[in-house]
């Protein structure tokens, strides 16, 4: 008696949850096409009404800033999985696999990395950030990077440079990778000559690979 009582009780819950991520995929579909759709073309694309959307996010900008978040919280993960002693060969398989991501989901990175949403979500982030001081700093140490600029500015250089590149290529091109890896390893300080060894040396990278 229970098991049946117990499954109408999960269903709504169900329900919703699938309503708020059929929502989040139009909006991400629908800021695709257009970054400046409206809250009704979202809630059409998602096959709801707008009443039914507004249960869920109060207005068009939490809507906006969950999507931010959920891109944020992708790039975080992959900045935390980026493991090598060579500062240089780390930055160009971070920008490799953010790359990747942002590929797939190139609008939510876009609203993620749009220089309005950055400072509304540095603490969102601030891991992504911290990982890319920390190889600065290291290849700096070690004079594998240019020392020429502070550490901090240099890495926030490398962010914008990532930041347009992702942003501004398409997607669709099959050096649209390369190039978006080599303007982060030119503006650490690398040679377009070193750029090209480096990523002769390690193939893997772009490859996306571990």
């Amino acid at each position: 008696m229970s098991t049946s009582t117990d499954t109408t009780a999960r269903r709504p819950r169900s329900d919703a949850q699938a309503n708020r991520r059929g929502i989040l995929d139009a909006a991400a579909a629908a800021l695709a096409s257009d970054p400046h759709a409206s809250i009704d073309t979202i809630a059409r694309r998602a096959h709801l009404t707008r009443r039914t959307l507004y249960g869920h996010f109060a207005d068009r900008e939490s809507l906006v800033r969950e999507l931010v978040d959920l891109g944020a919280g992708r790039f975080n993960e992959i900045a935390g999985s980026v493991h090598d002693d060579d500062a240089r060969v780390a930055l160009a398989t971070l920008a490799s696999r953010l790359w990747d991501e942002a590929s797939r989901v190139q609008v939510a990175a876009a609203i993620a990395l749009d220089e309005t949403h950055v400072h509304d979500t540095a603490d969102a982030l601030a891991p992504l950030r911290t990982t890319v001081l920390r190889l600065v700093r290291r290849g700096q140490a070690d004079g594998t990077l240019r020392d020429d600029i502070p550490a901090g500015t240099l890495a926030r250089l490398i962010e914008e440079s990532a930041r347009m590149a992702i942003t501004r290529l398409d997607v669709a091109s099959p050096e649209a990778r390369g190039l978006a890896v080599r303007t982060v390893l030119s503006i650490s300080g690398l040679s377009w000559r070193e750029c090209v060894e480096l990523l002769e040396t390690h193939p893997t990278i772009l490859d996306g690979a571990e």
